[in-house]
């Protein structure tokens, strides 16, 4: 450069020296020759003037060469055009007057210098002489000119500088605009230019007065401004510097007391700049006070962002190029600002250092307060490298979120305090460099923040917080992990989230397509899982874990739909997702506790297309729809013993509504409830909110069942139908899961056709309406053996009936047909054809009450030895009562006809064959004997109430115990009075309400009135 500054000094001269050589030419080659030697001569350069050359003399002395080249040390300039004219007058004064020297078109190179040859010694006073030299200033040598010189006017128009390397060649300056002017010593020098750089546009004006005091070292005023097209920062449109300047004994240059503005801010300066073979620059910024909130308009910061930046090589040739040039000085910058407002941020204690020297750029921010927390960060390049690296550090502690934004000029939903300690490094200047190159490593986390999520109206919805949010960069090439708690709505959820850094922040190719994901969501509701990739405009690819243990409520607790019947709901698989709707596969998934795996597809829309082929172990429509999972063995247990109905839960089949479906199903075991048959292949077809499945015939315990499912969830409450058909199923497993009965056995052929409505289970027992036909064979009725009741009479008799369920009526057919009509089952056509017995009876269920009511009337072979014709009971009246729970029914025989008709029940059990004679009986029921008549002597019981009770005696209870007893034992003639058994006192007896449980033991009874008779008789 200092090269440079000559040349441009002696082309100056260029029309004294043609001058002095004019009467010397000869011809225009030698002319240009001679003219190029003498400036070689005058700048120590090598100047070649390869073009025309033409001289004036009137009205002033003129010369103007075109295509004139240089070469020197670090240089080489192209130029089109160089012209240069003085006063006639000034050659032969004291003063010469240089009236312009022109250059149009240069292109200036600068290159590395080249190595300097091995020199001979030089005496003492040669090398302070060379000392001397290299180290003038060339302002200076300007300014020793201008001693005896006058310039109007030095232009340079359409000039370019350009930087050489290794990389190659690039621009620096472009269209150079410059216009230097001295005209007097005591006067004002004066400097004007404009230039291109990075395409921006500068302009520049440098004004010192006068400039003799800087010869005898004494302060000057000096003013400066800059301007630049588009701004370099948002309210940034100029900046000008002011002061003394003084020229310092070693050739130095010093402003002292300087003010430095930018914009409407102004700044202290002191400043030095040391001239020489490596110039140095030093600084000192500071100010009270410096307010940079207009430096945050938009407008301008838009303009600057339109600034186009080469690609490719040539970017990064530009970027390098620049710093290169700054490689050429030392520098030692500080900017200390006591108070620093940016909007509403304030920040305090600002100090910032930057040092340059040998090509190291080395830059500290010492300290950056805002509010209650700081920012330190630390910068280092080496610049004079083709393409520098930059390597630093940034720490920060209790900054708030949203100030630091605003800091930077952003403006984000979110608040909160940061803290970070990460380091940094990047090549390259411009955005696409840093962009391309820039990594990242260390740690930022976030407490007490609050994110407000975009596009929602109500506040409460759109408002997130978290206690404390941690993020770990590893490097941008590698997906960085934020984990934390957050709460919405009232709840916490803790998260872990991995997200690559690069892809979605620096490339926006790659934030247009996939990213990778990882998101893990634990919360006490529900859980969900994400292993994939992503893309802003808001599809997903990859594994989905998405389990809730109430679905309802989550949905309730983030607005939306309820979701029907569904409580728990889990999926596990592969998953496309798009705005348009879903696909899965290799899924797995478990509704209400029902598990399925299988592939599928969800259109999203109003409603819901969906279309999946799904294989389960165990599909339960009952729990698909809401019900509750089937009992447990100690919920069987206690069912067992429980007289009333099932517990009532709800029945939702409103989310059909929002469904279009049609599922292919196989499955192992189709069930409902505990009713379960399988393996059923088979399609779910949903359409307008009503669900159809027929089950094709299949297995069904033991035999076949074919049936169809409708299950209507359009209307105000759902309903379901079931029409069945079964043949061959092993009546006591499908009664037991059916309704827990345990007392029927056989092979089931049976038809059902059954419909009801209601909103809870209870309620559609309740309207259930239809019919049933059900066949039996070759089964028994458990509890019970008929036979032996009238085997057993007289035992019967004296001890009452003990239900035992090891015990049996067999028969080769049962059979019966139920009308149904609001959940009650009722029947009058109950058919029994067995070996031994016969029976006829009627009676009903009631399902929503869980309760059994029937009576059959038995008719036994003669000696129910299975010899002779049927014989008819009616006389002697023992039917059999069926009745309580389904889970418990209490089965004996009603001997309450043995009293109600005693003549015909002598009869008949004499064609039993029963010893009536020997034990008396016909004497009893007679009234033959000396006992009196059985009717009177159960006479002083019938009609007795219990205390408390207003209604009689019933014979179960005097013939099981429970009937009055006299206070004292009959005379010894065993004569009893009605008169002395009506006078007894009859104590208060509960009846026993049910049966003991199946297989334990037995408690003796109390002999009953009865039983004490047949004692006396024995």
């Amino acid at each position: 450069m200092r090269s440079f500054f000559l040349c441009l000094l002696a082309l100056g001269v260029l029309a004294v020296v043609t001058v002095m050589i004019l009467p010397s030419f000869v011809s225009s080659d030698w002319m240009r020759a001679e003219l190029g030697r003498q400036l070689s001569s005058v700048t120590g350069s090598s100047i070649a003037l390869n073009g025309p050359v033409r001289l004036s003399v009137v009205p002033h002395l003129a010369v103007v060469a075109e295509n004139v080249s240089l070469d020197a040390d670090g240089m080489t300039a192209e130029i089109g055009e160089v012209a240069g004219s003085v006063t006639l007058s000034s050659l032969w004064s004291k003063r010469l007057h240089v009236r312009e020297v022109r250059l149009v078109r240069p292109v200036v190179a600068l290159r590395p210098k080249a190595d300097a040859a091995p020199v001979a010694q030089e005496s003492g006073a040669e090398a302070e002489q060379t000392k001397t030299d290299e180290t003038r200033d060339p302002l200076a040598v300007l300014i020793a000119f201008l001693e005896k010189s006058a310039i109007d006017k030095i232009s340079i128009s359409e000039g370019t500088l350009r930087q050489e390397g290794a990389g190659g060649s690039v621009d620096v300056v472009s269209d150079l605009d410059l216009t230097l002017a001295v005209p007097d010593i005591d006067g004002e020098l004066s400097l004007s230019a404009g230039a291109g750089i990075e395409g921006r546009r500068y302009e520049v004006t440098l004004a010192v007065s006068p400039l003799r005091p800087l010869l005898e070292h004494k302060p000057a005023e000096l003013s400066l401004s800059l301007e630049a097209e588009p701004a370099l920062a948002a309210g940034l449109t100029e900046l000008t510097a002011s002061g003394q300047v003084a020229l310092n004994a070693n050739g130095g240059y010093q402003i002292r007391g300087g003010k430095l503005t930018v914009g409407d801010e102004t700044l202290g300066l002191d400043a030095l700049f040391v001239p020489g073979s490596r110039p140095r620059f030093l600084a000192d910024l500071s100010a009270d006070r410096l307010d940079l909130s207009a430096f945050l308009d938009g407008d301008a910061t838009a303009a600057s962002s339109q600034v186009t930046e080469p690609t490719g090589r040539s970017q990064k040739a530009k970027a390098a190029g620049g710093l290169q040039a700054l490689a050429g000085f030392d520098a030692d910058i500080s900017v200390n600002v006591a108070a620093l407002d940016v909007g509403d941020i304030s920040a305090a204690d600002v100090a910032l250092t930057a040092t340059l020297k040998d090509g190291q750029l080395t830059g500290r921010l010492e300290h950056l307060g805002i509010d209650a927390g700081s920012v330190a960060a630390d910068l280092a390049a080496d610049i004079s490298a083709d393409e520098p690296v930059f390597k630093g550090r940034v720490a920060s502690n209790g900054l708030d979120v949203s100030k630091l934004a605003a800091f930077a000029g952003q403006s984000v939903p979110l608040s909160g305090t940061v803290t970070m300690d990460t380091g940094f490094a990047f090549r390259g200047l411009s955005a696409n460099a840093i962009r391309e190159t820039i990594n990242v490593t260390g740690g930022v986390s976030l407490r007490d923040a609050t994110f407000a999520i975009p596009g929602m109206d109500d506040p409460a919805m759109a408002e997130v917080k978290a206690k404390k949010l941690t993020l770990k960069i590893d490097g941008l090439t590698k997906p960085m992990k934020l984990a934390g708690s957050l709460v919405w709505r009232g709840k916490a959820a803790d998260v872990d989230l991995t997200l690559p850094v690069r892809d979605l922040l620096l490339d926006a190719n790659a934030r247009a397509g996939d990213i990778p994901l990882k998101l893990d969501l634990r919360m006490k509701e529900a859980t969900l899982a994400l292993d994939g990739t992503a893309a802003l405009a808001g599809s997903y690819s990859g594994r989905v874990n998405f389990a809730a243990a109430d679905l309802r409520a989550l949905l309730a607790w983030v607005g939306q739909a309820d979701a029907g019947g569904i409580a728990q709901f889990a999926f596990n698989g592969d998953v496309q997702a798009s705005a348009a709707g879903v696909a899965f596969q290799k899924a797995t998934l478990s509704v209400n506790g029902v598990e399925g795996s299988g592939n599928g597809a969800v259109e999203l829309g109003t409603p819901l297309k969906i279309s999946s082929a799904l294989h389960f172990k165990e599909l339960d429509l009952a729990r698909l729809a809401g019900a509750p999972s089937a009992a447990a063995p100690q919920a069987k247990a206690a069912a067992k013993a429980s007289k009333g109905p099932a517990s009532d839960t709800p029945l939702d089949l409103s989310a059909l509504r929002s469904i279009d479906a049609a599922i292919k199903v196989d499955a192992e075991k189709l069930a409902y409830g505990r009713v379960v048959a399988g393996p059923v292949a088979t399609t779910l077809k949903i359409s307008e909110g009503i669900a159809n499945l027929d089950i094709p015939e299949s297995p069904f315990y033991g035999g076949q069942v074919a049936a169809s499912v409708t299950a209507d969830g359009s209307g105000a409450e759902p309903t379901i139908a079931v029409k069945a058909s079964i043949s061959g199923a092993s009546a006591a497993p499908l009664l037991t899961d059916l309704a827990n009965f345990k007392h029927l056995e056989g092979a089931l052929q049976a038809t059902f056709d059954i419909a009801g409505a209601g909103g809870t289970t209870g309620a559609l027992k309740r309207s259930l309406k239809g019919t049933a036909e059900v066949r039996f064979s070759d089964g028994a009725i458990r509890g019970i053996d008929v036979a032996d009741v009238y085997n057993n009479l007289v035992g019967l008799m004296s001890s009452g009936f003990k239900q035992n369920d090891n015990k049996a009526t067999g028969f080769t057919e049962l059979g019966a047909s139920f009308a149904i009509d609001n959940g009650v089952a009722r029947t009058d056509d109950i058919k029994l054809v067995g070996p031994l017995v016969r029976m006829s009876g009627k009676g009903e269920a009631n399902l929503p009450e869980d309760q059994l009511n029937f009576r059959l009337d038995p008719r036994v072979v003669a000696s129910l030895q299975g010899q002779g014709a049927d014989i008819a009971t009616e006389g002697i009246g023992v039917p059999v009562v069926i009745e309580g729970s389904f889970a418990a029914p209490r089965i004996y025989p009603d001997l309450s006809g043995l009293l109600k008709n005693p003549d015909a029940a002598l009869a008949t059990l004499k064609k039993l064959g029963l010893p009536t004679g020997k034990l008396g009986l016909d004497e009893l029921l007679s009234g033959e004997g000396k006992g009196g008549k059985i009717r009177d002597i159960l006479g002083g019981a019938i009609g007795k109430q219990p205390k408390g009770e207003g209604s009689e005696l019933s014979i179960e209870q005097i013939i099981g115990g429970g009937g009055t007893e006299p206070e004292a034992v009959p005379p010894a003639d065993g004569q009893v009075s009605p008169d002395m058994a009506a006078d007894q006192p009859a104590p208060e007896t509960p009846q026993p309400d049910e049966q003991p449980a199946e297989g334990t033991a037995q408690p003796a009874q109390e002999p009953g009135t009865l039983g004490k008779l047949f004692q006396l008789l024995q």
